[in-house]
């Protein structure tokens, strides 16, 4: 059988009674020449040492030598490695595992085995290589165990069934992302990844989460190590966008070239939210990086804990690792030449990033993971020690792994969940610089997804420094935070974190800060000014402390005064031959009706209540009743007594003192009668009216039944109508009636007011339409006390010569002839 090509040599190995193959990017860089298509393709160089790779493959050896020398885990079984550098290329890595599959030892045949040279897998760092080899292996049910790679797409048993990880997805990670973000108020970040499996599917976790947290992305930029052009756009789009934080779900080589760009263009002053893949990379700290990162937070896996770790990288390790010639590899011995690996071993003296390593440990637990799985196969005991005659398969590794639950010497406890994956811890640590001027990696908080959901994420905002050593906590909104009092409204064709503050309408009220709505008042509350409180509305009603309330009474009692003034003048001069021929007793009625018509007036006044409502309106009725029926009665005697002068007349004796008394009562009586009835059918009540004004309440008095309202005031209004006609028609009798003249005037100016008093009354709003009632009332009462009785006082008072019978009747004699 022709074999085609060379075997591919692992970088270190070590012959053992069962072999665990390594995948690590020990170098990072891959030039692969020119193709000529004649000739057989050059072998792919690999350049640029990655230091922490490389630790992670004296983790490997030094756990796998700790077991070899343990008495009491797989006692009398040696274990082997194979470890390969993969340059950090995926096609490097499809090489790396059929290199691990296959052996190379160069077989001759037309039949293979069938059986891997491998039982286990530790590796890769990178998810997009770790599922190029997970997906290479699976057929062949050779377990793969990676210590960093994070991707959530690796969690499908269905598409992964021989994948496992000592780390956690990136489920949680991207979702801690998020309530990082969340937690210091930044709703306003742009959003950069790898264009991989890690980056594009952690970046869609993220995502997802930050909509959820109610925090928006202004852009989602990503670029690939082998994209130079993508890049230089992503640096611009950073420098153009106004978030200030920015979340990078970068590989560490992707972080690295970000870093340099934008270094060159001299962006800093930006908050870096970072992941485990780069947050503690070593390789990122630079004389210019903390110009760029410094202040940075992100989530890191915890520090590596192994004792006696570092005496192995500083003697141990070197002392057997690299048997290497100086000539070419050789088929029967495996080994590579010194030129490949002298950037190595110029590694041989450094240490100080020893006390940093963090997914060392991560890897220590991925080869006891399998260590325990062999032992579990091989039924092992301490003083019987392993049965080698059991031929062990790498699907029974696999199935092994699902049960192993054991601790480490550092006190972590090792088992995996159903996708295959550990517990999701993190630190979150910040980039600081230290006394002595160097980056530090600051723990700062940290992230339990196996405790309780209020306990899991915990921060020490005090000892985070930000961008440019502030203590200060940066701002990364779209639109400020709108102030109680205010609501937030959409800006268009723009996410939800941008937004503009509009003040609640009146009475509305929002009292929180980025209110989506406003919520409105309760009925008997208003909003204050601020629009951030209810308050109680004002209670409005006419007072007796305010100006228009104190006017009005002042009126009310100041006509009181006039009246009682001429009833006292009327009674002292009450046998003048003027008192009597002007009907004393039904002067004397109408003054007293009077002074109830000014009363009145005052039950308009005050809050109301029960009894001033009802009150006010059957007073104001009967008052005003008795009043116009006194009026009619002294119109209708005029009209009588120059009846009575006619010859043959005895019309008097029909309407004499006890009819007029009998007319007043039954005039009022009607009016009692209808107002009887509507307290008791539909009485007035107090009601707080607040649809005229929304912003006060307007404690009035409502009618009951507008019928029996303007009932009362229609039995009004047709006595005055008719007090009028009557008094217009005995408006020219001769001069010693001339009491006629002042009724109709009176009348006149009492109707008028009425009349308006109408539109007034429907139209004025509030206290008003009252004071307008009242305004009415005491119009209409001094209308009539001085039109009926102030030309009496003038003539009793100042012209007392003509207060005689005989210039009464000589005035009369004269106008006759």
């Amino acid at each position: 059988m022709l074999i085609r090509g060379s075997p591919v040599f692992p970088l270190l190995s070590e012959e053992g009674d069962f072999t665990i193959g390594g995948a690590f990017s020990i170098h990072s860089k891959i030039t692969q020449q020119p193709l000529s298509f004649t000739d057989t393709p050059a072998p792919l160089t690999c350049s640029s040492v990655n230091l922490r790779e490389f630790r992670f493959a004296q983790t490997m050896i030094f756990a796998i030598e700790e077991i070899n020398r343990s008495d009491f885990l797989l006692p009398n079984v040696s274990i082997g490695y194979r470890i390969y550098d993969n340059c950090g290329s995926t096609l490097s890595s499809v090489h790396t595992s059929m290199a691990l599959m296959n052996g190379d030892e160069r077989t001759v045949g037309k039949t293979c085995s069938g059986q891997s040279a491998i039982h286990a897998i530790i590796g890769e760092s990178e998810s997009s290589s770790t599922i190029v080899l997970a997906r290479t292996t699976g057929p062949f049910k050779i377990p793969v165990i990676s210590h960093s790679a994070t991707c959530e797409c690796l969690s499908s048993r269905k598409q992964f069934p021989s994948f496992f990880r000592t780390i956690a997805s990136d489920l949680y990670q991207s979702r801690a992302l998020a309530q990082l973000v969340k937690h210091f108020g930044w709703n306003w970040v742009g959003a950069i990844n790898s264009d991989s499996d890690y980056g594009n599917n952690g970046m869609a976790i993220f995502l997802a989460a930050a909509q959820e947290e109610g925090v928006c992305v202004e852009y989602t930029e990503k670029f690939h190590r082998t994209e130079p052009e993508k890049l230089l756009k992503v640096v611009e789009v950073i420098r153009k966008s106004t978030a200030r934080v920015i979340v990078g779900f970068l590989a560490h080589v992707e972080m690295n070239n970000l870093l340099e760009q934008l270094s060159l263009h001299n962006i800093t002053g930006l908050q870096f939210i970072g992941v485990e893949a780069w947050i503690t990379a070593d390789s990122l700290v630079t004389p210019t990086s903390f110009s760029v990162l410094g202040g940075s937070l992100g989530f890191a896996v915890q520090k590596a804990n192994i004792s006696g770790f570092t005496a192995f990288v500083i003697k141990e390790f070197w002392e057997k690792a690299f048997q290497c010639t100086e000539a070419n590899v050789d088929s029967v011995t495996g080994t590579t030449p010194c030129k490949e690996i002298m950037d190595l071993i110029e590694l041989k003296d450094y240490n100080d990033d020893v006390a940093e390593l963090r997914y060392s440990s991560n890897i220590y637990k991925a080869i006891y993971a399998v260590a325990h799985s062999l032992h579990r196969i091989l039924k092992c005991s301490e003083y019987l020690g392993c049965d080698k005659t059991v031929k062990v398969s790498p699907w029974q590794v696999v199935e092994s792994l699902k049960w192993v639950n054991f601790t480490i010497k550092n006190g972590d406890q090792v088992w995996f969940d159903s996708t295959g994956a550990t517990v999701a811890r993190y630190e979150v640590v910040n980039w600081q610089r230290g006394s002595d001027g160097s980056v530090r990696f600051k723990p700062v908080g940290y992230y339990d997804a196996s405790l309780p959901p209020g306990q899991r994420f915990v921060l020490r905002t005090e000892d985070i420094r930000w961008p440019g050593g502030n203590t200060e906590l940066p701002v990364s909104v779209c639109s400020e935070s709108c102030p109680p009092g205010t609501h937030k409204a959409l800006q268009k064709g723009k996410p939800v974190c941008c937004y503009d503050c509009i003040p609640c309408a009146d009475g509305e009220i929002s009292n929180t800060t980025d209110s989506n709505g406003c919520t409105k008042c309760r009925e008997e509350y208003w909003s204050n000014q601020k629009r951030d409180t209810c308050v109680l509305k004002n209670v409005e009603f006419l007072s007796y402390s305010e100006v228009m309330g104190k006017v009005l009474v002042f009126f009310s009692l100041f006509g009181v005064l006039l009246t009682l003034i001429v009833s006292t003048l009327f009674l002292i001069n009450k046998d003048t031959p003027l008192v009597k021929a002007n009907n004393s007793e039904l002067s004397f009625l109408l003054l007293f009706s009077l002074t109830l018509c000014f009363l009145c007036s005052l039950t308009f006044i005050g809050r109301p209540s029960d009894w001033s409502c009802m009150l006010r309106h059957t007073a104001f009725g009967i008052t005003f009743v008795l009043c116009i029926s006194c009026v009619l009665g002294k119109t209708i005697v005029v009209l009588m007594a120059f009846r009575a002068t006619l010859p043959g007349s005895n019309v008097m004796k029909w309407f004499g003192p006890a009819q007029q008394r009998l007319s007043v009562l039954a005039f009022t009586l009607i009016q009692v009668v209808i107002c009887i009835l509507w307290l008791t059918v539909n009485p007035p009540f107090p009601f707080k009216n607040m649809e005229y004004y929304k912003e006060k309440i307007i404690l009035e008095c409502a009618l009951g039944s507008p019928i029996w309202f303007w009932a009362v005031l229609g039995y009004i209004g047709l006595l005055a109508m008719l007090c009028f006609i009557l008094a217009f028609l005995a408006r020219k009798l001769p001069d010693n009636f001339n009491e006629a003249k002042l009724i109709t005037f009176s009348m006149l100016i009492f109707c008028a007011v009425w009349i308006t008093f109408i539109p007034a009354y429907v139209s004025s709003p509030g206290k008003f339409t009252v004071a307008v009632e009242i305004f009415a009332i005491l119009a209409s009462s001094y209308g009539l006390l001085f039109c009926i009785f102030v030309p009496k006082c003038f003539i009793i008072v100042l012209k007392p010569e003509l207060n005689t019978k005989k210039h009464l009747m000589g005035k009369t004699h004269s106008r006759s002839r």
